[in-house]
């Protein structure tokens, strides 16, 4: 797909609906259902095989599971579902320069990550020399070791406090995940949830289509291998690739304390990680006073085109303030109930939850898809829960 003509930019850079086909939402209905148990399994080393296994299922229903994006000449986004219904892979950005190449995410799974570096192949003869990391979630680098195999000389990139969590978390996600998987495998087939709800007749249905992606994706993880970042970086990095500037950028704390984002200035592209997640944000941890103040500094950026962490391309800013919006109204509503009540730490968020009401953002994100508001429910509900835990440490 090619860059949009300046033109259409504007009525497709900020969709309202969440667009999905029809026949795919009973799908998506029983994984939702699968996140909202599991998501506190930190990040998502079974949720996201779960998950995945679901948008596998949806591709061969439908859509065909990777969609690439031309953003310039030598610079494509590489969206592992199309519609961001589910997978938790996250976007790949792949910068070519005259030398060498620059890759941005390597993805959730090894597999993905070798049919992203076949395409790289068809497009271009030189090597992968930058692989970089923008955070510590397992969803954007499980795939590094592929590419080190593939390109022995790769150095892998990351801010110094991202390897650190990637060092502290990931080999003990990949341990757990094989058996964690088998273990829900196990259950599901005994026709539960793994919270003990019983399925219907028609999620088990589901379920038996997407068992075989389940027991592959258990497989996988069998032999996946941690490969850390060997490039490291505190606050920002210029690469020089060959007649292309990349400016790699540590501009705060938001999403995890290691966010890192991408710029190319000459051709107006940035890399945002997960600190933009389209089209609900993920705030399940993070930062939320720190990262109004990040997405700020991401805004000042001379950026026509954003590559979120998961979801389409977006071709302004919109989406972009929307999300800084909604973060700075969950702390300013926080901090004006702490003046109420005094120094959260003395309270729980119990005492403060009913006092932020982040309901005018609803259809601002969610349209009139109740899926979509249900996420969107979820959303601010953790939302505030990490307001509240950020407040009380200070």
């Amino acid at each position: 797909m090619e860059l949009l003509a300046p033109a259409q930019q504007e009525a497709c850079s900020f969709p309202s609906r969440w667009e999905r086909p029809a026949p795919l939402r009973k799908e998506f209905e029983l994984t939702t259902t699968l996140r909202r148990h599991l998501c506190r399994l930190f990040l998502l080393p079974l949720l996201a095989v779960l998950i995945n296994a679901a948008s596998v299922f949806a591709d061969s229903a439908a859509t065909g599971q990777r969609q690439v994006t031309k953003l310039a000449d030598g610079v494509y986004a590489i969206q592992h579902q199309s519609s961001n219904d589910g997978n938790p892979s996250g976007n790949t950005t792949v910068i070519i320069g005259d030398r060498e190449v620059f890759v941005v995410d390597s993805c959730y799974l090894p597999s993905l990550a070798r049919e992203d570096i076949a395409q790289i192949r068809q497009w271009t003869n030189k090597p992968v020399g930058f692989l970089l990391n923008t955070h510590f979630h397992n969803d954007h680098n499980n795939g590094n070791k592929a590419y080190l195999d593939a390109f022995p000389s790769l150095a892998i990139v990351a801010q110094e406090q991202t390897k650190r969590d990637m060092d502290l978390i990931q080999p003990g996600n990949i341990e757990r995940t094989p058996k964690q998987t088998a273990a829900t495998i196990a259950t599901l087939k005994q026709g539960k949830l793994p919270n003990g709800r019983a399925l219907s007749e028609d999620e088990k249905k589901q379920v038996q289509e997407l068992l075989p992606s389940l027991e592959q994706q258990e497989a996988e993880f069998k032999s996946m291998v941690y490969q850390p970042p060997t490039l490291i970086f505190r606050d920002k990095l210029d690469i020089d690739i060959g007649n292309r500037e990349v400016q790699v950028k540590h501009l705060g704390r938001g999403n995890t304390p290691g966010d890192t984002v991408v710029y190319l200035p000459a051709e107006k592209i940035l890399v945002a990680g997960d600190l933009l997640v389209h089209p609900i944000p993920y705030t399940y941890d993070g930062y939320p006073a720190e990262w109004v103040q990040t997405l700020q500094n991401m805004a000042q950026l001379d950026a026509v085109v954003i590559v979120p962490g998961h979801g389409p391309v977006l071709h302004d800013k919109t989406y972009l303030y929307l999300v800084r919006d909604l973060l700075n109204s969950a702390v300013e509503q926080l901090q004006a109930r702490i003046r109420q009540i005094g120094h959260p730490g003395f309270h729980t968020v119990d005492d403060v939850k009913a006092s932020i009401d982040l309901t005018p953002f609803r259809q601002k994100f969610a349209g009139d898809e109740k899926d979509l508001q249900a996420e969107f429910d979820d959303m601010t509900t953790h939302l505030v829960k990490i307001a509240f835990n950020e407040a009380a440490l200070r």
